[in-house]
């Protein structure tokens, strides 16, 4: 009981990934050796392990190879599990294979993972592999990337070999849309910036990886919003008892709530909940192994799925999902296979193979089948329906396996799409495409020069980005006012009044943000091109979405803002009660609660709304804008 005391609540699940021999076991080793999870006993084999080989340094990727034949070729081939803990956070660990026949491997350690640690060997650099690890880490809605360039001491600890590798890969990453990139240089056989900072590599000032493991924030990465309640059981201890039991997979449930039973649609109330068979509770939340009772007697079942009234997942027979095809065998359109997902299992067809991705260039190829590790976008056809929200929005409901009827073998891993389109990348996709159709653009007389002088301001956007509340409006409007009692030309555009008149034909789902986006970068690329100085105030959360304004409105005229305030204090904000109505599951994908916010990497300017007044955030604008004025001069 004294340990449970001490062990920190909150559980972080990270997995290793990168080619073959970039030191991700070693690299593991090193972890729990420097942490104190390693038994002395195990210490000791380990010594005695080096002592019988002639070696000085202890042989940590024993560790996790806990196969025989692992060590006597020295290779990873399965998915080595390890829990550990330090005095701020618990852990659970997935080391798993380089090789590129065991992805299946891979993608089944980074499926559950909040964070994957991509080893690189700073000597060999970016390998197919590590991009196409790095590729399904994205693909599987892994949050976080820690890329760690291990072997740096084979390199002389060299400052520049690794700014080579960091922005050789970088670009790569950039396109997944991942929300958040650390790169570190390690020596893992060493301990080199693992645990405590190289003494070796001083210019490395940034976090090692432990400290970013124990302080990187997850609280916002659980949906606590779409309550999702597969069942997967019914319990029945005596005549007078019925109980549904299975695993929330996500949102919250109390006693008294309505909730509504799929496929029936038949509502009833919650009158208990059973805590891991023997607590009972008054609520309970996403990861929570529950039984409950309701108020009535209603037609569920193994597969149904309860949720609230108002916050229903999409119910249908047919999706496009992107695939990972982890099988020997080749599979082709109009296969027949079952399907697992949630508590359910059905027969399916794959009705349509779209196009298979290279991983290296992250192009459409088109293939008529799919061949071990091939990733593809494909169209399902099921026999019965399946209660389905795309993977983006929730990892538990958006996921399923695909399994070989015959063999009972998992072939293929499965992520639903938002509706029929990736987030973000066909977006920019489409635009390019329109752009090489058949359009002929009248070119202005009048050059940007010339309207400068008219105008008195550079004929730029300034990109406001940020959370709801974080205070786009106000300094958009502040910003607005002030160049234009001082008679400069400049247009405010905000996100909400575009809504109402532009773009009112449009949701917020991802797709229709990213169409928002276009929109409003064509709008401010014209007004630009009139020569006005544009301040746009949208929340933007995609990367790859303020990537496409960048793309349309041109790198030399847009500029990106951060509005940096944290969830918390915009959510204290709350000026429309969005928030409010988001954390009741009456507004969908709204973002920072149901839709997360990619934060920019490398912004401009970055207003702290924080701790500094609106008047204050205005007065840095102004003042940027006046050293940019000798550029466009």
């Amino acid at each position: 009981m004294e340990l449970h005391s001490k062990l920190p609540k909150e559980l972080l699940r990270f997995s290793t990934a990168g080619s073959v021999d970039d030191g991700k076991s070693t690299f593991i080793g090193r972890l729990l050796y420097d942490t104190g999870n390693i038994y002395d006993d195990h210490i000791e084999a380990l010594k005695a392990s080096a002592e019988k080989k002639g070696e000085k340094k202890l042989p940590l990727a024993l560790v996790t190879d806990g196969l025989r034949a692992e060590r006597e070729q020295g290779i990873t081939i399965d998915v080595a599990y390890r829990y550990f803990s330090t005095e701020k956070r618990r852990f659970i660990l997935a080391d798993s294979p380089g090789h590129e026949q065991y992805t299946r491997n891979m993608a089944t350690a980074a499926s559950t993972a909040d964070l994957t640690v991509v080893l690189v060997d700073a000597r060999l650099g970016v390998l197919p592999q590590t991009k196409r690890h790095a590729f399904v880490a994205a693909l599987l809605g892994v949050p976080r990337l820690l890329i760690a360039v291990n072997k740096m001491d084979l390199v002389e600890y060299s400052q520049a070999r690794f700014d080579e590798l960091v922005h050789g890969f970088r670009p790569f990453i950039d396109r997944l849309g991942v929300k958040e990139v650390r790169f570190v240089p390690v020596v893992a056989i060493d301990g080199d910036n693992i645990a405590r900072h190289s003494e070796s590599m001083p210019w490395y000032r940034g976090e090692t990886v432990l400290e970013y493991l124990e302080e990187v924030y997850i609280g916002a990465d659980v949906n606590r919003v779409d309550l999702r309640f597969p069942v997967q059981y019914v319990v029945r201890h005596h005549d007078q008892y019925r109980g549904y039991a299975g695993t929330v997979e996500s949102g919250m449930l109390r006693i008294g709530e309505e909730v509504v039973a799929l496929p029936s649609e038949r509502r009833a109330t919650v009158t208990s909940i059973l805590l891991h068979g023997r607590d009972q509770v008054a609520a309970c939340s996403a990861g929570d192994a529950i039984a409950i009772t309701l108020s009535r007697e209603i037609d569920i079942a193994r597969g149904s799925m309860l949720v609230r009234p108002h916050n229903i997942p999409k119910i249908s027979s047919s999706f496009s999902a992107m695939l990972v095809w982890c099988a020997e065998e080749p599979l082709s359109a109009g296969a027949r296979l079952l399907v697992r997902h949630t508590s359910q299992e059905v027969r399916a067809k794959i009705t349509e193979i779209d196009y298979v991705i290279d991983v290296h260039d992250l192009h459409r190829k088109e293939k008529s089948s799919l061949e071990l590790n091939d990733i593809a976008r494909i169209s399902i056809q099921c026999q019965t329906p399946l209660f389905l929200d795309s993977y983006q929005r929730n990892r538990a409901t958006g996921s399923f396996i695909v399994v070989d009827a015959l063999s009972n073998k998992t072939v293929a891993a499965g992520m639903v799409l938002d509706r029929d389109t990736l987030y973000g990348v066909e977006s920019v996709r489409r635009y390019e495409q329109g752009r090489a159709g058949d359009l002929h653009s009248a070119p202005t007389r009048v050059t940007r020069d010339v309207r400068r002088r008219i105008w008195g301001v550079p004929p730029i956007t300034l990109w406001l980005t940020g959370l709801s509340g974080a205070g786009k409006t106000a300094i958009g409007q502040g910003v607005e006012a002030h160049l234009m009692s001082s008679g400069a030309g400049v247009v405010w555009l905000d996100g909400d009044t575009l809504r109402s008149g532009l773009n009112a034909d449009l949701g917020f789902s991802r797709r229709d943000r990213s169409e928002h986006i276009r929109r409003t970068a064509e709008v401010a690329k014209l007004l630009n091109a009139s020569g006005a100085l544009v301040v746009c105030s949208l929340i933007s959360p995609g990367t790859e979405q303020r990537a496409l304004a960048r793309q349309i409105i041109g790198e030399d005229s847009f500029y990106e803002v951060y509005v940096n305030a944290s969830l918390a204090v915009c959510e204290s904000r709350d000026p429309h009660g969005l928030y409010a109505r988001a954390r009741s599951g009456d507004l969908a994908e709204f973002t920072g609660i149901a839709s997360a916010y990619e934060p920019p990497q490398s912004p401009h300017l970055v207003l702290d709304t924080e701790n500094c007044a609106v008047e204050r955030c205005v007065e840095q604008v102004l003042e940027f804008l006046q050293s940019l004025s000798s550029l466009h001069s």
